[in-house]
């Protein structure tokens, strides 16, 4: 009966051991942080505003023009007569064509805009991007970590629960050679 204690025991305890041994490493980090940091992120941001103003100004060049040649349909409307109402009513609908023209080319042009801007923005930061899911794989190997959780995105990954987890914002952020500046921490969920 003893013998039967002791290999119980004995297989309990190796079980609970090779459960241990069997757990899965899990960290955090903060992208947020991270991308916050690099100096980069401010150079993509003054090209990316820069090319907005640019599209922008381009876009209310349009809306004057559209608005100049409305004032002067309607100031030639308002000299319509019945001597002149022949010539002045195709001069009115050659400026109501022009300014449909117009008004589907301000369209466009935002449109236009909008896809440009968008392909910059992922023309810049695309690679920026791939650099620091490349420390962060870097990171987690050197660490030997099985999981790395974004806690700047705790919504879309479904994270409840961190703590405990190792973070590794400062390691991915100092493997990139960033500054130490720090985004608001997320927020702990049970």
């Amino acid at each position: 009966m003893n013998l039967i204690k002791v290999l119980f025991i004995t297989l309990g305890l190796t079980l609970t051991a090779n459960v241990a041994n069997a757990q899965q490493k899990v960290g955090s980090v903060n992208t947020e942080d991270i991308f916050a940091s690099l100096p980069e992120v401010k150079t993509i941001g003054a090209t990316i505003d820069n090319l907005t103003k640019t599209k922008q100004t381009e876009i209310e060049k349009l809306i004057n023009d559209y608005q100049a040649k409305l004032k002067t349909a309607q100031d030639k409307e308002k000299t319509l007569s019945e001597a002149n109402k022949e010539a002045v009513t195709k001069e009115l609908i050659a400026a109501q064509t022009e300014l449909q023209t117009l008004g589907k080319k301000i369209e466009e042009t935002r449109t236009q805009a909008a896809k440009d801007i968008s392909a910059k923005q992922n023309e810049l930061l695309s690679p920026l991007q791939k650099k620091v899911r490349d420390a962060i794989y870097a990171v987690a190997k050197e660490r030997s970590l099985n999981f790395v959780f974004d806690t700047a995105a705790q919504e879309s990954n479904n994270l409840l629960y961190t703590d405990g987890s190792e973070d590794i914002t400062a390691i991915v952020k100092s493997k990139l050679g960033a500054t130490a500046t720090s985004a608001k921490p997320a927020a702990k969920s049970k």
